[in-house]
Protein backbone atom coordinates (compact mmCIF):
# COMPACT_ATOMS: atom_id res chain seq x y z
CA UNK A 1 0.00 0.00 0.00
CA UNK A 2 2.86 2.23 0.95
CA UNK A 3 4.50 1.87 -2.70
CA UNK A 4 1.25 2.61 -4.35
CA UNK A 5 1.29 5.72 -2.15
CA UNK A 6 4.89 6.83 -3.50
CA UNK A 7 3.97 6.41 -6.79
CA UNK A 8 0.86 7.89 -6.62
CA UNK A 9 2.73 11.03 -4.91
CA UNK A 10 5.36 10.80 -7.34
CA UNK A 11 3.28 10.74 -10.43
CA UNK A 12 1.39 13.59 -9.27
CA UNK A 13 5.04 16.02 -8.89
CA UNK A 14 6.26 14.90 -12.11
CA UNK A 15 4.00 17.58 -14.14
CA UNK A 16 4.60 19.83 -11.24
CA UNK A 17 8.60 19.44 -11.60
CA UNK A 18 8.01 19.88 -15.26
CA UNK A 19 5.60 22.78 -15.37
CA UNK A 20 8.76 24.66 -13.11
CA UNK A 21 11.79 24.18 -15.49
CA UNK A 22 13.07 27.55 -16.68
CA UNK A 23 13.20 28.03 -20.52
CA UNK A 24 14.10 30.79 -22.56
CA UNK A 25 11.08 33.17 -23.70
CA UNK A 26 12.85 35.49 -26.55
CA UNK A 27 15.85 35.53 -28.33
CA UNK A 28 19.14 34.37 -26.59
CA UNK A 29 22.09 37.45 -27.17
CA UNK A 30 25.34 35.90 -26.67
CA UNK A 31 28.22 39.27 -26.02
CA UNK A 32 31.73 38.80 -27.35
CA UNK A 33 34.10 41.31 -26.22
CA UNK A 34 35.85 41.31 -29.43
CA UNK A 35 35.85 42.24 -32.90
CA UNK A 36 34.04 39.68 -35.80
CA UNK A 37 36.55 37.15 -36.33
CA UNK A 38 38.72 36.81 -33.46
CA UNK A 39 38.93 33.58 -31.19
CA UNK A 40 35.98 34.79 -28.95
CA UNK A 41 33.80 35.31 -32.06
CA UNK A 42 34.60 31.55 -33.59
CA UNK A 43 33.51 30.39 -30.41
CA UNK A 44 30.39 32.27 -30.40
CA UNK A 45 29.26 31.26 -33.98
CA UNK A 46 30.35 27.66 -33.15
CA UNK A 47 28.08 27.56 -30.32
CA UNK A 48 25.33 29.64 -31.71
CA UNK A 49 25.65 26.90 -34.76
CA UNK A 50 25.57 24.10 -32.53
CA UNK A 51 22.69 25.18 -31.04
CA UNK A 52 20.73 25.81 -34.07
CA UNK A 53 21.81 22.52 -36.41
CA UNK A 54 21.07 20.12 -33.13
CA UNK A 55 17.35 22.20 -32.17
CA UNK A 56 18.55 22.25 -28.48
CA UNK A 57 16.57 25.42 -27.58
CA UNK A 58 13.90 26.76 -29.09
CA UNK A 59 14.70 30.74 -29.27
CA UNK A 60 17.35 32.07 -31.47
CA UNK A 61 20.82 32.46 -31.03
CA UNK A 62 22.30 36.21 -31.39
CA UNK A 63 25.43 36.90 -31.55
CA UNK A 64 26.57 40.81 -30.45
CA UNK A 65 30.19 42.30 -30.89
CA UNK A 66 31.40 44.77 -28.21
CA UNK A 67 34.80 44.95 -28.32
CA UNK A 68 35.28 48.66 -26.98
CA UNK A 69 37.65 49.43 -24.62
CA UNK A 70 39.26 46.05 -24.26
CA UNK A 71 35.94 43.93 -23.74
CA UNK A 72 35.10 46.91 -20.80
CA UNK A 73 31.96 47.59 -22.67
CA UNK A 74 30.72 44.18 -23.13
CA UNK A 75 31.29 43.35 -19.16
CA UNK A 76 29.72 46.48 -18.26
CA UNK A 77 26.28 45.61 -20.33
CA UNK A 78 26.67 42.43 -18.31
CA UNK A 79 26.80 44.24 -15.56
CA UNK A 80 23.50 46.14 -16.02
CA UNK A 81 21.60 43.25 -17.02
CA UNK A 82 21.69 41.98 -13.35
CA UNK A 83 18.33 39.77 -13.51
CA UNK A 84 18.40 38.96 -17.22
CA UNK A 85 18.43 35.43 -18.09
CA UNK A 86 18.58 36.32 -21.85
CA UNK A 87 22.30 37.58 -22.11
CA UNK A 88 25.70 35.59 -21.88
CA UNK A 89 29.10 36.86 -22.50
CA UNK A 90 31.88 34.76 -23.93
CA UNK A 91 34.74 34.89 -21.26
CA UNK A 92 38.44 34.87 -21.33
CA UNK A 93 41.42 35.74 -18.92
CA UNK A 94 39.98 39.57 -19.89
CA UNK A 95 36.96 38.52 -17.42
CA UNK A 96 39.75 39.82 -14.60
CA UNK A 97 42.77 41.81 -16.73
CA UNK A 98 40.64 44.06 -17.82
CA UNK A 99 39.15 45.52 -14.47
CA UNK A 100 42.43 45.13 -12.91
CA UNK A 101 44.54 46.82 -15.54
CA UNK A 102 42.04 50.17 -15.64
CA UNK A 103 40.15 50.17 -12.55
CA UNK A 104 36.63 49.38 -14.36
CA UNK A 105 34.30 49.00 -11.41
CA UNK A 106 33.52 45.64 -12.08
CA UNK A 107 33.88 41.69 -11.49
CA UNK A 108 33.39 38.76 -12.28
CA UNK A 109 32.05 38.27 -9.03
CA UNK A 110 28.95 40.45 -10.24
CA UNK A 111 28.32 37.89 -12.93
CA UNK A 112 26.88 33.96 -12.51
CA UNK A 113 29.58 31.65 -13.50
CA UNK A 114 27.76 29.45 -15.80
CA UNK A 115 30.70 26.86 -17.65
CA UNK A 116 34.25 27.09 -18.34
CA UNK A 117 34.21 25.04 -22.13
CA UNK A 118 37.71 24.48 -22.76
CA UNK A 119 41.38 26.40 -22.12
CA UNK A 120 43.22 27.69 -25.07
CA UNK A 121 46.62 27.54 -25.67
CA UNK A 122 48.80 30.40 -26.66
CA UNK A 123 51.87 29.85 -29.62
CA UNK A 124 55.09 31.88 -30.52
CA UNK A 125 54.72 32.48 -33.98
CA UNK A 126 56.98 34.09 -36.54
CA UNK A 127 56.97 35.45 -40.26
CA UNK A 128 58.16 31.89 -42.74
CA UNK A 129 60.44 34.21 -44.41
CA UNK A 130 62.63 34.85 -40.67
CA UNK A 131 65.46 32.78 -40.50
CA UNK A 132 64.16 31.69 -36.09
CA UNK A 133 63.28 27.96 -36.25
CA UNK A 134 63.11 27.49 -32.35
CA UNK A 135 62.47 29.23 -29.31
CA UNK A 136 65.97 29.88 -28.77
CA UNK A 137 66.78 30.99 -32.33
CA UNK A 138 64.21 33.63 -31.24
CA UNK A 139 65.65 34.79 -28.16
CA UNK A 140 69.29 34.70 -29.15
CA UNK A 141 68.13 37.31 -31.99
CA UNK A 142 66.20 39.59 -29.55
CA UNK A 143 69.58 39.57 -27.21
CA UNK A 144 71.21 41.78 -29.95
CA UNK A 145 68.56 43.02 -32.12
CA UNK A 146 68.68 47.22 -32.61
CA UNK A 147 66.13 48.57 -32.35
CA UNK A 148 63.89 45.82 -30.38
CA UNK A 149 61.79 42.67 -31.78
CA UNK A 150 58.39 43.75 -32.18
CA UNK A 151 55.93 41.48 -30.95
CA UNK A 152 52.04 42.77 -31.66
CA UNK A 153 48.92 41.01 -30.09
CA UNK A 154 45.41 41.67 -28.89
CA UNK A 155 45.69 45.09 -27.10
CA UNK A 156 47.37 46.52 -24.12
CA UNK A 157 48.24 44.76 -21.17
CA UNK A 158 46.00 41.71 -22.43
CA UNK A 159 46.94 37.88 -22.75
CA UNK A 160 48.82 38.79 -25.37
CA UNK A 161 51.00 41.79 -24.35
CA UNK A 162 51.14 39.98 -20.74
CA UNK A 163 53.23 37.04 -22.45
CA UNK A 164 55.47 39.33 -24.43
CA UNK A 165 56.40 40.88 -20.89
CA UNK A 166 56.97 37.37 -19.20
CA UNK A 167 58.71 36.49 -21.89
CA UNK A 168 61.11 39.37 -21.64
CA UNK A 169 61.32 38.99 -18.16
CA UNK A 170 62.16 35.22 -18.02
CA UNK A 171 64.89 35.31 -20.62
CA UNK A 172 66.32 38.78 -19.94
CA UNK A 173 65.45 40.33 -23.28
CA UNK A 174 64.21 43.69 -24.97
CA UNK A 175 61.48 43.31 -26.77
CA UNK A 176 58.54 46.24 -28.50
CA UNK A 177 55.05 45.18 -28.14
CA UNK A 178 52.75 46.59 -30.38
CA UNK A 179 48.97 46.69 -29.22
CA UNK A 180 46.10 45.92 -32.07
CA UNK A 181 42.19 45.62 -32.15
CA UNK A 182 42.20 41.87 -31.78
CA UNK A 183 44.24 38.24 -32.73
CA UNK A 184 43.09 38.89 -36.26
CA UNK A 185 45.23 42.08 -37.11
CA UNK A 186 48.12 41.30 -35.35
CA UNK A 187 47.99 38.13 -38.00
CA UNK A 188 47.95 40.22 -40.93
CA UNK A 189 50.61 42.14 -39.57
CA UNK A 190 53.01 39.14 -38.81
CA UNK A 191 52.58 37.72 -42.33
CA UNK A 192 53.19 41.03 -43.89
CA UNK A 193 56.50 41.04 -41.89
CA UNK A 194 55.25 44.42 -40.12
CA UNK A 195 56.46 42.65 -36.69
CA UNK A 196 58.67 40.22 -35.85
CA UNK A 197 56.50 38.07 -33.77
CA UNK A 198 52.65 37.53 -32.57
CA UNK A 199 51.95 35.11 -29.41
CA UNK A 200 48.04 34.23 -31.44
CA UNK A 201 46.20 31.53 -30.39
CA UNK A 202 45.74 28.49 -33.09
CA UNK A 203 42.52 29.59 -34.30
CA UNK A 204 44.01 32.93 -35.38
CA UNK A 205 46.93 32.22 -37.08
CA UNK A 206 45.57 28.68 -38.76
CA UNK A 207 45.08 30.02 -41.67
CA UNK A 208 48.50 31.93 -42.37
CA UNK A 209 50.13 28.49 -41.50
CA UNK A 210 48.46 26.41 -43.96
CA UNK A 211 49.46 29.28 -46.44
CA UNK A 212 52.63 29.07 -45.77
CA UNK A 213 52.91 32.84 -44.32
CA UNK A 214 53.85 31.89 -41.16
CA UNK A 215 55.11 29.27 -38.97
CA UNK A 216 55.09 28.05 -35.09
CA UNK A 217 58.18 27.93 -33.25
CA UNK A 218 57.08 26.83 -29.22
CA UNK A 219 54.06 26.39 -27.91
CA UNK A 220 53.24 28.32 -24.09
CA UNK A 221 51.79 25.33 -22.61
CA UNK A 222 52.98 23.05 -20.10
CA UNK A 223 52.62 19.69 -22.34
CA UNK A 224 52.46 19.38 -26.25
CA UNK A 225 48.91 19.63 -27.77
CA UNK A 226 47.39 16.25 -28.32
CA UNK A 227 45.86 16.85 -31.85
CA UNK A 228 48.19 14.79 -34.35
CA UNK A 229 45.65 15.53 -37.17
CA UNK A 230 48.41 17.19 -40.04
CA UNK A 231 47.56 20.91 -40.13
CA UNK A 232 50.31 21.75 -43.09
CA UNK A 233 51.27 18.78 -45.61
CA UNK A 234 54.14 17.51 -42.86
CA UNK A 235 52.94 19.19 -39.38
CA UNK A 236 50.07 18.86 -36.80
CA UNK A 237 49.65 20.67 -33.70
CA UNK A 238 51.02 18.28 -31.54
CA UNK A 239 54.46 18.51 -33.70
CA UNK A 240 55.17 22.06 -31.79
CA UNK A 241 56.95 22.19 -29.19
CA UNK A 242 56.37 23.62 -25.72
CA UNK A 243 58.48 26.36 -24.85
CA UNK A 244 59.56 25.02 -21.81
CA UNK A 245 61.74 22.46 -23.78
CA UNK A 246 63.16 24.89 -25.43
CA UNK A 247 64.86 26.59 -22.84
CA UNK A 248 61.90 29.40 -22.91
CA UNK A 249 60.42 29.29 -19.32
CA UNK A 250 57.10 30.36 -19.73
CA UNK A 251 53.20 28.62 -19.28
CA UNK A 252 50.17 30.30 -20.46
CA UNK A 253 46.81 29.17 -20.95
CA UNK A 254 43.46 30.74 -21.26
CA UNK A 255 40.02 30.04 -20.02
CA UNK A 256 37.26 30.20 -22.62
CA UNK A 257 33.42 30.13 -20.78
CA UNK A 258 30.85 31.73 -20.45
CA UNK A 259 28.72 34.04 -17.84
CA UNK A 260 25.66 35.55 -17.59
CA UNK A 261 24.63 38.40 -15.26
CA UNK A 262 24.33 38.59 -11.93
CA UNK A 263 20.73 37.77 -10.12
CA UNK A 264 19.62 35.07 -12.44
CA UNK A 265 17.58 32.41 -10.30
CA UNK A 266 19.10 28.67 -9.92
CA UNK A 267 16.84 26.98 -12.28
CA UNK A 268 17.96 29.80 -15.13
CA UNK A 269 21.74 29.06 -14.39
CA UNK A 270 21.25 25.34 -14.83
CA UNK A 271 19.18 25.44 -17.71
CA UNK A 272 22.56 27.33 -19.18
CA UNK A 273 25.06 24.54 -17.47
CA UNK A 274 23.02 22.01 -19.00
CA UNK A 275 22.76 23.51 -22.48
CA UNK A 276 26.64 24.02 -22.77
CA UNK A 277 27.32 20.81 -21.40
CA UNK A 278 24.90 19.52 -24.48
CA UNK A 279 26.72 21.99 -26.83
CA UNK A 280 30.15 20.59 -25.70
CA UNK A 281 29.17 16.79 -26.65
CA UNK A 282 28.11 17.54 -30.28
CA UNK A 283 30.04 16.77 -33.47
CA UNK A 284 30.33 20.06 -34.40
CA UNK A 285 31.85 21.16 -31.21
CA UNK A 286 34.52 18.47 -31.24
CA UNK A 287 35.84 19.16 -34.77
CA UNK A 288 35.86 23.21 -33.85
CA UNK A 289 38.23 22.02 -30.53
CA UNK A 290 40.24 19.89 -32.54
CA UNK A 291 40.05 22.50 -35.96
CA UNK A 292 41.48 25.11 -32.85
CA UNK A 293 43.71 23.02 -30.57
CA UNK A 294 42.13 23.70 -28.00
CA UNK A 295 42.22 22.33 -24.28
CA UNK A 296 38.96 19.88 -23.73
CA UNK A 297 37.83 21.59 -19.96
CA UNK A 298 33.95 21.55 -18.89
CA UNK A 299 33.78 23.07 -15.64
CA UNK A 300 30.60 24.61 -13.76
CA UNK A 301 29.16 24.87 -10.47
CA UNK A 302 32.13 24.96 -7.51
CA UNK A 303 34.63 23.58 -9.51
CA UNK A 304 34.34 26.47 -12.20
CA UNK A 305 34.30 29.26 -9.16
CA UNK A 306 37.65 27.63 -7.95
CA UNK A 307 39.30 27.82 -11.08
CA UNK A 308 38.32 31.47 -11.58
CA UNK A 309 39.16 32.62 -7.81
CA UNK A 310 43.22 30.50 -8.15
CA UNK A 311 43.37 31.79 -11.77
CA UNK A 312 41.94 35.20 -10.66
CA UNK A 313 45.23 35.38 -8.37
CA UNK A 314 47.66 34.26 -10.77
CA UNK A 315 46.94 36.59 -13.51
CA UNK A 316 46.77 39.41 -10.11
CA UNK A 317 50.47 38.10 -9.78
CA UNK A 318 51.86 38.13 -13.50
CA UNK A 319 50.29 41.36 -13.80
CA UNK A 320 52.12 43.08 -10.40
CA UNK A 321 55.01 41.60 -12.15
CA UNK A 322 54.64 43.09 -15.00
CA UNK A 323 53.48 46.47 -14.04
CA UNK A 324 50.29 46.43 -15.38
CA UNK A 325 47.51 47.17 -12.48
CA UNK A 326 46.01 49.92 -12.52
CA UNK A 327 47.21 52.49 -9.70
CA UNK A 328 45.08 55.53 -9.91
Amino acid sequence: MKTIVRSVIASLLLPVAAAQAWEPTKPIEIIVPFPPGGASDQMARTIQGAIQKNNLVKQPIIIVNKPAAAGGEAMLDIQKSAGDPHKLITTSSGIYMTPLSTKLPVSWKDFTPVAMLAQDVFVLWVNSAKPYNTAKDFIAAAKTATPPLKTGGNGSKREDHLISVTMEQAAGVKITYVPYQGGGPASVQLAGEHIDANMNNPAEEVSNWRSGAVKPLCAFSAKPMEYTQKVTADKAWSDIPTCQSQGLDVTYQMLRGMFMPGKVTPEQQAFYVDLFKRVTETPDWKAYLERNALVPDFRSGQGFIDFLTADEQKHKDLMTKAGFIATN
